[in-house]
């Protein structure tokens, strides 16, 4: 998950960020359940205001796209769809085989050895 902003861009930062989140959502590059950096984070990480990342996290919250869970942070919605529901599954998953220190590789290796099953 990489974010940029272009502060002499005719568009706002608010916009491109926004913009941002919602195209890697639906790209798939982030899937429901993947943890969004705090907003003073990645503010500081983007030279940016930590409003405007507040804002674009409450104004995706309210469209669907992002979940706030309090102290446990930002995340992206899951939605009821089967394709949310794998995604769910693929994060925890990778969550554990992370807490197993189990290489990426061998990960993959294992999803795939599964599908093939």
């Amino acid at each position: 998950m990489v974010f940029t902003v272009d502060k002499t861009s005719a568009v706002t930062l608010y916009e491109q960020l926004r913009t941002q989140i919602i195209e890697q959502v639906k790209s798939g590059e982030l899937i429901a359940g993947t943890k969004l950096p705090p907003v003073r984070e990645l503010a500081d990480g983007l030279g940016v205001a930590p409003y405007t990342v507040a804002r674009v996290y409450r104004l995706l919250e309210q469209d669907g796209v992002l979940e706030t869970r309090g102290r446990n942070g930002t995340v992206v919605s899951a939605s009821d769809s089967a394709e949310a529901t794998l995604q769910r599954a693929a994060t925890e998953y990778a969550t554990r085989a992370r807490e197993l220190k189990i290489d990426a590789a061998t990960a993959l290796e294992y999803i795939r050895t599964a599908l093939r099953g």
